[in-house]
C-alpha cells in the first residue's frame, strides 16, 4: 500500500497530493500551487508513478532552501516524496 492512501491531513500537518489523478498538462502548475499554499512547518506528501526528476530541478530552482525534498518511497511505479515548507 502506498503512503498516499489517505485523502486527509494527518496529525503531523502532512497533506497528500496524488499527482496520478491530475492531467499531465496541469500537473506542474497544480504542484506549484499546492506548495505555494503550504505554511512553514507543513508538508505535502507527493505520490506519482514515476520519479519526477525534471520537476525536482524546477522546484529547486523556484524554492531553493525554502522547501526540503525527501523520498519516502522510491520503487518502480510507486514514488512518494515529502516536500516540506521551511
Amino acid at each position: 500500500m502506498s503512503s498516499c492512501a489517505t485523502g486527509h491531513i494527518t496529525s503531523e500537518a502532512i497533506y497528500p497530493f496524488d499527482a496520478r489523478g491530475v492531467a499531465k498538462r496541469f500537473r506542474h502548475a497544480a504542484i506549484f500551487g499546492a506548495l505555494d499554499a503550504l505554511q512553514p512547518g507543513e508538508t505535502m506528501r507527493f505520490c506519482n508513478d514515476h520519479d519526477p526528476l525534471p520537476l525536482l530541478n524546477q522546484l529547486s530552482a523556484r524554492y531553493g532552501d525554502a522547501v526540503s525534498i525527501a523520498y519516502v518511497q522510491r520503487d518502480p511505479g510507486a514514488i512518494v516524496i515529502d516536500f516540506a515548507r521551511l
